[in-house]
Order: C-alpha cells, then structure tokens, then sequence
C-alpha cells in the first residue's frame, strides 16, 4: 500500500531507518501515534522539532547538549583531573546513569577501523590530546568496548599518552548476576586476567 508523497507513508519510511525498528515495527508505532494524536503524536513533533532546533554537540567533550559547552563540562565539581574517555554520546549517558563516576568526560564519535577508513583525524583524538595538556588531567580512564576496533583504538590512545598520564580502563569479565556456563572463551579469560584478591 504505497502511495506517494502520503505524509503517513513518509514517517513510516523515516521511523523504518531507526535503530531497532523495521519497516512492521515502524507502520505499529506511527499507527499508535497516530491513534494517540492529541497525547503523543502533537508533543512528540514539538519535542523532535525542538531537539532539532537546539540541540549540538559540546565543543569541548563531544556530549549532546543545548549549549555550546555541556552542563559537566561547566562543572567545576566535575574538574578533579579524571577524564573518562568513551566511543559515543550512548556510552557516555550510561556511565552517567551510574552515577558513579564524577570526572569529565571525552567522546570520540567511534573507533579506529582499518576497514572501515576510519584513523585518529576522522575521531576526536587530536582534541582529546590537546584537552590533557589544557585542562591538566591526571589520569585518563579508557572505557571503550571490548571489541577489536574498540580496543585497537585504546592501544593506539595509549601510545600516544604514554608517560604523559595515569592510565586505566573499564574491568571486562564476568557481568553481575552472570552464569559461568553462558559466557563465551574470551570474557571467562578476561574475567581471569582481571581476578583480584579477597
């Protein structure tokens, strides 16, 4: 049931794009909205379109705010010499859901990929070097995935911060409430390598 230029049609084409949604869960959702047009679909659109209106990256850490520079990055409670450095905006909301960890924070918008073309310039890297020296961090926390490009990318952060800073990254093993039996070779292995004294 394809008609063009259908605003209908047009939202369920953009909602198939996200992340999670394919084009049936995209026509359930835009059809629910719609049904709920006064308590949903109106407040929705005028969230989007504020959203696409004010919001930007901060210009000092990479963070997703509606100023220039973020609310941590303003903080002057958060100015303890910890920089936590992380892929993306996602990474650096659920650290901050923790609500453990009160440094600063770094986001790189990725990782290196040979394959995919993507190198240090391509990434927040230079400023990431540049923010050590400026704000006088004293040690640099790698919390990037455990994937292959994730950690290529924190051997290469490591050479090139070596002897500048303390440097540590996230502990990898067994997750809370986890089953021995359902993890796979390399977290059991990692979970081994980190193992600490009781």
């Amino acid at each position: 049931m394809s008609r063009r230029n259908d605003p209908i049609e047009a939202l369920i084409e953009l909602m198939a794009r996200l992340p999670g949604l394919g084009p049936r869960s995209a026509r359930r959702a835009v059809l629910y909205l719609i049904r709920k047009r006064a308590a949903l679909l109106v407040p929705l659109a005028a969230a989007m379109q504020a959203v696409a209106d004010s919001a930007r990256p901060c210009l000092n850490c990479g963070n997703v705010g509606t100023s220039d520079i973020c609310e941590i990055c303003q903080s002057e409670a958060r100015g303890n010499g910890l920089l936590c450095v992380v892929e993306d905006v996602a990474d650096l909301w659920a650290m901050e859901r923790s609500g453990v960890f009160r440094g600063r924070y770094h986001v790189l918008g990725g990782t290196l990929s040979a394959l995919d073309g993507v190198g240090p310039d391509e990434l927040r890297i230079p400023q990431l070097l540049s923010r050590i020296e400026a704000e006088g961090v004293s040690e640099v926390i790698l919390a990037l995935n455990a994937t292959v490009d994730g950690q290529t990318t924190a051997h290469y952060i490591a050479d090139q911060l070596e002897d500048r800073v303390a440097l540590s990254s996230l502990a990898q093993g067994v997750p809370i409430g986890g089953e021995l039996d359902y993890l796979d070779d390399g977290t059991i292995t990692a979970a081994l390598n980190a193992r600490k004294r009781l």
